[in-house]
């Protein structure tokens, strides 16, 4: 019995989870009533499982569970002290925990354990929330649902909005579940089955309401000027601005972004009145906690120039600081948590889209994803009736929530390249993938140049999903591809912080053997495409004032002569020079240039791999197979260099620990004393 309820739940909550009509990511809850067995006595227990803490019901598994004991959760109203203290409760659910309790109880457990109904939902659609939100809301929920769903008056998520919706149901017999005010709805029903059809009804019944009597032009006329822009120039500008951007919102810490120009959002800022809704912020909690109370707006047309949006985007996140700060002191309390920063998280740009911004792209994502619901939220609200969000107390309330403070300080540490975003070429195979590979596992956003596209998001998928790694195609002697590929960059993660050349390949072949085709080949992947990747890469950098580095796989060859490579190991010099002057030119700015001076890696190793192993065993009269032992034989430490080692090297430069060190170059040769630099 006690699996089967379990199972239901899990299944339940998954398939509501899935679809983005239902609720956002990581928002709303479910739970079951059943009968387990108590480990103690050996008898019944009636337990109630519901979703724990910070879960996600579209991916809710049982560890997602937090488990209580019904009867003790039920017998907290007996010591309750008022709406007052509410918080207070958040720490009485560990009295009722059933064992070890599974997931941590979250806030909206008193809404689930108090209701008498054996399967209760609690979601976030955005047909539901437009009505929560309409000026007129209790009144349509009458004209929409009848008595069969019942208005909830804004209450703050807690174990009063618990009782109220407990009594609702008591008193309204025939209900199947509420409109909570400013924020979502809550379903129930005595079977999973019955509890899931009875939300689902709820959510398509409001959206075919607002479908059926909409005004045509919910968010007003077309508005002159603020019509989307062309798809190639809407990106174009975007790319544009968003090194800017990126630096203005990491004012108080580092931001990762994501961009979106959805036709929902371009035609939100197509329209005459959205400067007025913009102004007055998301409703439901889950909304303006990840995007903040209301987005930063910029009040300029579509055809506005780069430079000209720029310009008035300095201004405007200075309005914005100062408003955030105005709004922190209005309603700060004694005991309210510091502000945790002025900066905004969403950014509107008229005719090219919307920015939104976190701590790592999933967060920067999941809250563009939110404004998206919000805009969805105004227009059916404004289609109805007029858009009324709870006001900038509660929100306040909500935001600097001593739960959500305490939520935000049991978060993990962040890893030492969080929120950083990094380019390697040809990171497809080899050295590069490896040092990809790492500053993913360090926290970094990564992307995948290669040659090949096919084989970059081969490798960017091996690292992770898209809010991890993307791979995108670059011929790095080739200006045009490597805008491209930068491009790409700042509109996946929203800037640059870390690029890594490292693409290159090798002939091995004598002075006499090597053609003019044969040196310009390799200049031109290595010597020019590392000073093009450089330039691209150094206009981000410069435009976000933010730092960086800039990092060249260059070779031990680059500084010792040996036989039948001139054109590799000319060019590999030229790479090594690059770090010097770029270095010096660059440092007023933040930005690091520095070099990395490897030997031997053939484990592998697409240079080796392509022919250069073979006559590189060749020269030295050994088989293939063996050449990675007979380079770590003519070592100090007489050991093998791997690609892993490269990485762990750059991974090393990039960190705080080296924050002053520019100009160098570090050998992984495992010790080559006719390369030492000095």
């Amino acid at each position: 019995m006690t699996e089967k309820t379990v199972a239901d739940l899990i299944a339940r909550s998954n398939r509501l989870g899935a679809d983005p009509k239902n609720t956002n990511y990581a928002g709303g809850n479910t739970s079951a009533k059943g009968v387990g067995t108590d480990p103690a006595t050996g008898g019944d227990v009636e337990l109630l499982w519901v979703k724990g803490s910070g879960g996600d019901l579209g991916t809710l598994t049982e560890s997602g569970l937090a488990v209580l004991r019904l009867d003790r959760m039920r017998a907290l109203q007996n010591v309750y002290p008022g709406v007052d203290r509410e918080d207070e409760m958040v720490a009485s659910f560990d009295y009722t925990l059933h064992g070890k309790g599974g997931a941590a109880p979250s806030i909206d457990t008193a809404m689930h354990g108090l209701v008498d109904a054996a399967h209760v939902d609690h979601l976030h659609p955005d047909s539901g929330i437009a009505i929560a939100t309409a000026a007129d809301g209790e009144e349509l929920t009458k004209t929409i649902f009848g008595d069969k769903v019942v208005w909830v008056p804004w209450r703050r998520p807690g174990f009063q909005l618990g009782l109220d919706i407990a009594a609702i149901k008591r008193a309204n017999p025939d209900a199947i579940g509420c409109i909570l005010g400013g924020h979502g709805i809550t379903a129930w029903g005595d079977t999973s089955v019955q509890s899931e059809k009875n939300s689902l009804w709820i959510i398509d019944t409001a959206a075919e309401y607002i479908a059926a009597h909409s005004r045509p032009e919910p968010f007003g006329p077309a508005l002159d000027g603020y019509g989307a822009l062309a798809e190639a120039e809407r990106r174009a500008k975007a790319a544009a601005l968003a090194p800017t951007l990126r630096g203005l919102v990491s004012t108080d810490k580092p931001q990762v972004g994501h961009f979106t120009d959805d036709p929902a959002v371009l035609d939100f800022l197509a329209s005459a009145e959205h400067p007025r809704l913009a102004a007055l912020g998301t409703s439901c909690p889950d909304h303006f906690l990840r995007t903040k109370v209301k987005p930063l707006l910029v009040d300029l047309p579509a055809s506005a120039s780069v430079e000209e949006t720029i310009e008035r985007l300095r201004t405007l996140h200075e309005e914005y600081r100062a408003d955030y700060i105005a709004y922190y002191e209005r309603n700060a309390t004694a005991g309210s948590p510091a502000m945790r920063g002025a900066d905004p998280l969403i950014v509107l740009v008229p005719g090219v889209g919307m920015f939104s911004y976190g701590a790592n792209k999933q967060t920067a994502r999941v809250a563009g994803e939110f404004y998206f619901n919000a805009i969805s939220v105004m227009r059916g609200a404004e289609g109805l009736s007029t858009y009324a969000p709870i006001d900038e107390v509660e929100k306040f309330r909500i935001e600097y929530w001593a739960l959500e403070e305490a939520k935000l300080q049991r978060m993990p540490k962040p890893k030492p390249l969080a929120a950083r975003i990094a380019l390697v070429t040809g990171a497809a195979s080899g050295i590069g993938k490896a040092i990809a590979t790492r500053l993913a596992a360090e926290g970094a956003c990564v992307v995948i140049a290669d040659l090949s596209l096919e084989k970059a998001q081969e490798a960017a998928a091996e690292i992770g999903n898209t809010d991890i790694a993307i791979g995108v195609a670059a011929d790095v002697s080739s200006v045009k591809a490597v805008q491209f590929a930068i491009d790409a960059a700042v509109l996946a993660f929203g800037g640059l912080d870390l690029v890594v050349n490292n693409a290159g390949l090798s002939l091995s072949k004598s002075l006499l053997e090597t053609s003019e085709a044969d040196w310009d080949l390799q200049h031109d992947v290595m010597a020019k495409g590392s000073f093009l990747v450089s330039k691209a890469a150094a206009r981000v950098l410069i435009d976000q004032e933010l730092g960086g580095d800039i990092i060249y796989i260059s070779s031990k060859n680059s500084v010792f002569a040996g036989p039948n490579n001139i054109a590799y190991s000319a060019t590999k010099a030229d790479q090594a020079h690059q770090v010097r002057l770029l270095a010096a030119e660059l440092g007023e700015y933040g930005v690091k240039v520095n070099g990395i001076n490897p030997d031997g890696v053939v484990r592998g190793s697409g240079i080796f791999a392509s022919g250069w192993g073979a006559n590189r065993a060749k020269t030295y009269g050994i088989d293939e197979q063996d050449l990675g032992k007979f380079y770590a034989q003519r070592t100090i430490l007489k050991r093998e260099v791997v690609p892993e080692n490269v990485a762990n090297a750059v991974f090393v430069l990039c960190t705080s620990d080296l924050s002053h060190t520019t100009g160098l170059h570090i050998p992984v040769d495992a010790g080559v004393a006719a390369a030492f630099l000095r």
